[in-house]
């Protein structure tokens, strides 16, 4: 197969895998919680408000790279081949901004439901996520864009 039109993944599972790991952290927060409920209803509402704001920072990051890759005419899916090397937008700042904002909202809702869980099992779906997608995804633009996405990852960090 081509090297240019070679896929970097067959199915696009970061989004399943973000899914299926804040499932996991519900599961375990309600079998074996890690956190005490707050002394004060002041500490409660300090954990839901600042957990409320990660995760409206956390769809805005991601719709916002969706946005600015639908204004480039390329795919938004990771298993599609794509035809435009985004490096504006949230692309500017990092080099996965949608799996970025995933991680967000999971720590957001953590926050909210103060379930230690989901930070932790949101650490090792961004371990997961790099190691079996965003290094396939980088494999794909590396082959289809050369030079030009190198020079991208040499400005651009992979997360934050």
């Amino acid at each position: 197969m081509n090297a240019y039109r070679a896929k970097s993944m067959r199915y696009p599972w970061p989004f399943a895998l973000h899914g299926f790991a804040s499932l996991a952290a519900l599961a375990l927060g309600r079998t074996l919680p890690l956190a005490q409920e707050p002394d004060t209803r002041l500490t409660a509402w300090l954990f839901w408000s600042i957990g409320a704001l990660v995760i409206v920072a956390g769809v805005v990051l991601s719709l916002w790279a969706v946005r600015t890759l639908l204004d480039r005419h390329t795919t938004v899916l990771p298993n599609r081949c794509s035809s435009y090397l985004v490096t504006s937008g949230p692309f500017r700042y990092t080099r996965n901004p949608i799996y970025l904002g995933y991680t967000l909202i999971m720590a957001g809702i953590g926050l909210i439901t103060m379930n230690a869980w989901f930070f932790i099992i949101a650490t090792g779906t961004v371990i997961l996520t790099t190691v079996f997608a965003v290094r396939a995804e980088e494999r794909h633009l590396h082959a289809r864009f050369g030079f030009e996405f190198e020079r991208y990852c040499r400005s651009t960090s992979r997360w934050i």
